[in-house]
């Protein structure tokens, strides 16, 4: 199992250092999820299963201008987490989907009154979402529509309080 993953990875290094941006097909992404760690601590960038909720946190935290410590994840099914954090103007909670995508994180509202509303944020109206692995720090890259961009850098610990 481990020689044919090598080639894998190392053409999805090859397309990551050549930048282009096209997110990874759901294939690749899930042979480099499933890549062993001692695999993934030599190749920067390449998500781990234990990743997934991490990355969800710094950009679900980046998006809505959270701490990353005020989101909590309340479950992962399959390759989606869920997640809620507290409502900023009434002290609610607010529930949302994430995803990741190559290097892309995608999230949709969840628990809305109006379901019709629950859609995922990847069309061309909503800002772009990208994230780079850097040890206990993730960069969040957002590109918004009108072509401004923001950059966060924030440190989610794996299974810790961070912030």
């Amino acid at each position: 199992m481990r020689p044919p993953l090598l080639p894998v990875l190392g053409l999805a290094a090859l397309v990551a250092a050549c930048g282009q941006g096209a997110p990874a097909p759901e294939a690749e992404a899930t042979t480099a999820a499933e890549a062993p760690a001692d695999t993934a601590a030599a190749a920067p960038g390449v998500m781990t299963p234990a990743d997934l909720p991490r990355v969800c946190r710094a950009g679900l935290a980046a998006i809505h201008g959270q701490r990353v410590a005020d989101i909590q994840i309340e479950g992962i099914e399959g390759e989606i987490v869920k997640a809620s954090w507290r409502a900023p103007v009434d002290g609610g909670r607010l529930f949302a989907d994430c995803r990741v995508q190559g290097d892309v994180v995608t999230w949709r509202p969840t628990s809305l009154p109006d379901p019709a509303q629950e859609r995922w944020m990847d069309t061309a109206e909503d800002p772009v979402v990208r994230f780079v692995l850097r040890g206990e720090e993730i960069e969040v890259n957002q590109t918004f529509p009108d072509g401004t961009s923001e950059q966060a850098m924030l440190r989610v610990e794996e299974g810790g309080a961070d912030g």
